[in-house]
């Protein structure tokens, strides 16, 4: 099976010569037989519970997702939550075995909570719209999802239904099964790009404690004393057009 999320374009080196490695959140970079233990272990949805009354994967997997929700992803470690949980920091770890399997259960839940439409019987435009706004859904409300490499996507139920569902937009129409497994990666790569773009734009804004056209008006005197229009007349009369449109630009 090939997965939602392979990207078919150029795929880039992860090193960039003489400045070592770029770090990314990812997906399967745990342990791969404790996740799937912990991902299909209990297939009714009862969480599993440890020694720790009262606490369980489900409730760590949720107080994680908050975390995130609330602070973004790189506020999750072990410690951290464990403050969250008014746990000791080694308890967690009978519950789950590290931050990197702790994600895959993160994003697998909130897949399983996705919303499905019933598009049957519609066209597959629509299908396909019903499909991108799901996922547009999904990372307005968890917007570090649309942050992380899921190359090697979390292997459970909640990827199995997402997976299965929005196959499900594109059958029928003409397609064979490679085919189609493509069309529906391209439309979601679109959909996550774009939420990723918000989400860093969104970080932007938070760490520069300035809005974007507090930055251009910053900026764009300094830029005039330099930059010839007329060496430039597409990018100038465009790029204005757009800037004023969008708010971010003089």
């Amino acid at each position: 099976m090939t997965t939602p999320y392979i990207v078919h374009c150029t795929t880039y080196n992860e090193t960039r010569g003489g400045h070592g490695h770029v770090s990314v959140e990812r997906t399967g970079a745990g342990d791969p037989g404790a996740t799937l233990a912990l991902l299909w272990s209990d297939p009714a949805g009862r969480p599993r519970r440890g020694p720790e009354r009262g606490l369980s994967v489900g409730t760590v997997v949720v107080a994680a997702t908050r975390l995130a929700d609330r602070e973004g992803l790189e506020a999750v470690s072990m410690r951290r939550l464990a403050k969250e949980l008014s746990v000791a920091a080694m308890t967690l770890y009978t519950y789950v075995p590290g931050k990197a399997e702790l994600l895959d259960l993160m994003l697998d839940a909130a897949y399983a909570e996705m919303p499905r439409t019933d598009t049957t019987g519609a066209p597959w435009r629509d299908r396909l719209l019903a499909v991108a706004e799901e996922n547009r859904i999904l990372f307005d409300a968890h917007p570090w999802a649309a942050t992380v490499s899921t190359l090697r996507p979390p292997l459970g139920p909640g990827l199995m239904a997402k997976y299965e569902h929005e196959l499900s937009a594109l059958d029928g129409v003409g397609l064979d099964d490679v085919e189609l497994d493509d069309a529906l990666t391209h439309l979601l790569s679109f959909v996550q790009a774009c939420a990723r773009t918000s989400a860093h734009a969104r970080a932007t804004r938070r760490d520069s404690a300035m809005n974007d056209e507090q930055w251009w008006a910053a900026n764009a005197p300094l830029l005039a004393q330099v930059l010839d229009p007329q060496a430039y007349p597409l990018a100038t009369r465009i790029g204005t057009a757009a800037g004023v449109e969008h708010g971010s630009a003089h």
